[in-house]
């Protein structure tokens, strides 16, 4: 038997071992149920804490994947358009440049049009004022016309560079011609390097007979060669329709040497360019110079010992005429004896000068102030002392 007692009463009763087994059954099997189904609501309460937690995670992760794709997809819609932008800055820095360009382009062109159109019509009014100059003129007037424009050219344009150059009309006739311009330029210290004779050239459009350059080329070549002069030119506005004299210079040493054919606008170019060519000779024309002043040096002291030699035979016969006087007079009269005796006292001066002069001729005489010949006869000297 099992004892009992109630939570509520407090009565005891007593059960046999069946009745309390049933009843601990039924104590049991509901307590059981209670638990089970305690536990099964824990468990689905905790099932569903953790799904809620799990679905919560799952929103936070998604929240913060989207956000960062759309922090990510915001930055490359960033780059886009800063890429867009540096497109659109580089098409339009380009499009800039090429439009400045163009422009710039277009400028000289207009700016190369407008020279070459004042160029043009300058080149235009000049050809017709000529025209119309020389419609009007002489042949002789015509030609010293191309003289002055010569000259003008040279004075603007060389004149201040070229301070020791000559250039002026050739007014001295030999053999009866002459040229028409004369250029000389010489270095600071006085060498001329180059030299040339001019011949201008033009005639009137309505001229009958008409000239050719060739017809000019022997005399200035002989009008170069009357005054010295290295180059000849002939300045030229004959010929107006042939290629040749229109091309530029023209050379015709194969001809006569050293001579060109040129027309007006090469005066200024040709003169700088033989002057340029003939500066590199300037050594050696400076050499050539000392060598004409040491063969002048031995001209002089040639004349020296000629005019010494002069003056001595001078006084050798005034000594000897006076000597003959005095015998003369000797033999003649004793009564002029005193006289006698003046003469042979001046023939004896003139003898002591004479002699003086004589006994003075030396090397180191003669050849003072003359450093040419005082070095040759030092050299002969060093050589050979004997001879000296």
């Amino acid at each position: 038997m099992k004892e009992l007692k109630c939570p509520n009463c407090g009565n005891v009763f007593t059960v046999d071992e069946n009745d309390y087994a049933a009843l601990l059954g039924q104590v049991r099997n509901a307590e059981f149920e209670a638990e089970l189904t305690r536990r099964v609501r824990e468990l689905e309460q905790n099932q569903r804490m953790r799904e809620q937690a799990a679905q919560a995670q799952r929103n936070a992760e998604q929240q913060a994947a989207q956000a960062q794709l759309q922090l990510q997809l915001q930055q490359l819609q960033s780059q886009v358009q800063q890429a867009e932008q540096q497109k659109q800055l580089a098409v339009a820095q380009v499009r800039q440049q090429a439009t400045e360009a163009y422009m710039k382009k277009e400028q000289e062109l207009a700016e190369a049009k407008a020279k070459w159109d004042e160029q043009l019509k300058a080149a235009q009014e000049q050809i017709a004022y000529y025209k119309d100059l020389k419609t009007r003129m002489s042949t002789k007037m015509v030609g010293e016309t191309l003289e002055i424009h010569c000259a003008t050219q040279f004075n603007q344009y060389l004149r201040s560079v070229m301070p020791y150059a000559y250039f002026e009309k050739d007014n001295e006739v030999v053999e009866g011609t002459k040229g028409d311009f004369v250029f000389r330029d010489s270095s600071p210290d006085g060498v001329e390097y180059i030299s040339i004779m001019f011949e201008m050239k033009n005639e009137n459009d309505e001229t009958a007979t008409k000239h050719k350059n060739e017809d000019f080329l022997a005399k200035l070549d002989a009008d170069r060669k009357k005054k010295g002069c290295e180059y000849a030119v002939l300045v030229s506005m004959l010929e107006p329709d042939s290629d040749l004299y229109n091309g530029g210079i023209v050379d015709v040493s194969y001809k006569f040497d050293k001579m060109y054919v040129i027309r007006p606008q090469f005066f200024i170019p040709l003169i700088t360019l033989l002057c340029q060519t003939s500066r590199k000779s300037l050594d050696a024309k400076r050499e050539l110079a000392l060598i004409r002043q040491q063969q002048v040096d031995v001209t002089n002291f040639e004349e020296k010992l000629t005019a010494f030699k002069d003056g001595f035979a001078r006084n050798v016969r005034l000594a000897n005429d006076r000597f003959r006087d005095a015998i003369d007079e000797i033999d003649k009269t004793i009564a002029h004896l005193t006289k006698v005796r003046e003469n042979l006292v001046k023939s004896g001066d003139n003898l002591d000068a004479a002699d003086k002069k004589l006994q003075d001729v030396s090397i180191k005489r003669l050849t003072y102030g003359n450093p040419t010949m005082k070095a040759k006869f030092d050299e002969a000297q060093k050589n050979n002392p004997q001879t000296l």
